[in-house]
């Protein structure tokens, strides 16, 4: 029999998903599984999306062009002068999903052996497209102890080689829900311009930033214009993670001339996803204040109850609706899948994301999960219910 791919071997499994099938095995129990483990909103899409998928008037559903549909990207220009990035729509670019824009960038602007810098802990599929594209990723930590906040400049500087080629962030931040500030955006500015590398900024989560501070997006940075490649996506503004449609926007030109080149490839983005997303822009402003409003009151709420267990600490999140909370476990990767194939209480269990996946050390991480408060309240009141109670019967767990 074949050997499968040695990139294959490398790949690393989602820490989001990875216990999906102990889920399934205890939901099929009876089970109430809360699934803290993934950022997939509860909150509904809008209906003038809703009414866009259901009266497409169309009589064939064809390839749309494989840059996107020219009246969506008109409206995107629109929706991002509202806050202040610049754009014209030659620089924007669809993709299926942010996801997508992220391989696209990275296939588009690197070779193999080309290194990327990424403060961890990370987004764990920018390691999984880094190993696709043959690019390395090398990480700065950054501590719970600290909140999370931007490492040094010498820390990234010691990391820079003659094949550092990136630096890539995630603002607002996922997994940590850390919101970068204009002193850390103009640290992360001074060194790509000093070393003349790109940064790949992903700002899927720009909506969601519970600070009175303006928001700071890579395109507010002066001097580094052609440096930037953003990658967007719609699928949590607007609870529309399954139509997959996301964005790069650059105002580099080879670099819109290579995403090209793959964007072809693949034929074209979803049409479909297009013609919902293109509505939702005209989602009114009381939608993304709901939206908002909810995620403010979940976010304290989760905060507070994870502080009030004995032993946990979660930092605010300033950001996106995700926190990394550490636990008195001995491992985190154990205790959740523990949580998963050995506890109820009262019928119902947690699932949640070990931190580890998001790291690259493997020492670090360990004592840590992402949680996501994208549950109603009252679901999040019995989560927290259950998380205590499975911290207290947890064979593992650190006094």
């Amino acid at each position: 029999m074949p050997n499968i791919s040695q990139r294959g071997v490398n790949m690393p499994a989602s820490p989001i998903r990875k216990l999906v099938p102990l889920a399934n095995q205890t939901k099929a129990k009876g089970v109430k599984v809360y699934h803290l483990n993934i950022g997939q909103p509860d909150l509904p899409t809008p209906q003038v999306a809703l009414g866009a998928l259901k009266h497409i008037d169309r009589k064939v559903l064809e390839y749309s062009p494989s840059e996107g549909i020219l009246s969506f990207r008109k409206k995107l220009v629109k929706y991002y002068h509202k806050f202040n990035i610049i754009v014209d729509v030659d620089d924007i670019i669809i993709t299926t999903g942010g996801s997508e824009a992220v391989f696209f960038s990275f296939m588009a602007c690197l070779d193999p052996g080309d290194e990327i810098i990424v403060p961890e802990p990370a987004y764990a599929n920018y390691m999984a497209f880094a190993i696709s594209s043959g690019a390395v990723i090398k990480t700065v930590p950054s501590s719970i102890e600290e909140g999370f906040a931007l490492p040094s400049v010498e820390k990234f500087e010691e990391l820079i080689t003659p094949r550092t080629k990136a630096i890539l962030i995630c603002n607002p931040n996922n997994p940590t829900g850390y919101l970068y500030t204009q002193k850390e955006m103009d640290q992360i500015r001074d060194i790509v311009n000093k070393y003349d590398l790109f940064l790949f900024s992903d700002e899927v989560y720009r909506e969601f930033c519970y600070t009175g501070a303006p928001y700071i997006s890579a395109f507010h940075l002066k001097g580094i214009e052609n440096n930037v490649v953003l990658v967007d996506s719609v699928s949590k503004r607007y609870s529309e993670c399954g139509i997959r449609i996301g964005a790069i926007i650059t105002k580099n030109k080879m670099v819109k001339e290579n995403v090209m080149k793959w964007c072809q490839a693949r034929l074209s983005p979803p049409l479909i996803g297009q013609l919902v997303a293109e509505a939702s822009l005209d989602a009114p402003e009381e939608y993304m204040l709901d939206v908002y409003n909810e995620y403010v009151e979940r976010r304290k709420f989760l905060i507070d109850g994870i502080n009030r267990i004995p032993g946990c600490y979660s930092p605010i999140p300033m950001g996106a609706f995700y926190t990394v909370a550490k636990l008195p476990v001995d491992d985190s990767d154990k205790f959740c899948a523990w949580c998963l194939s050995d506890f109820e209480y009262e019928g119902q269990t947690i699932m949640m994301a070990p931190a580890s996946g998001f790291y690259t050390n493997p020492d670090l991480g360990r004592n840590e999960v992402r949680i996501a408060y994208v549950l109603k309240k009252e679901d999040l009141a019995k989560a927290l219910t259950v998380l205590a109670k499975a911290l207290e019967a947890y064979p593992g767990r650190i006094l």
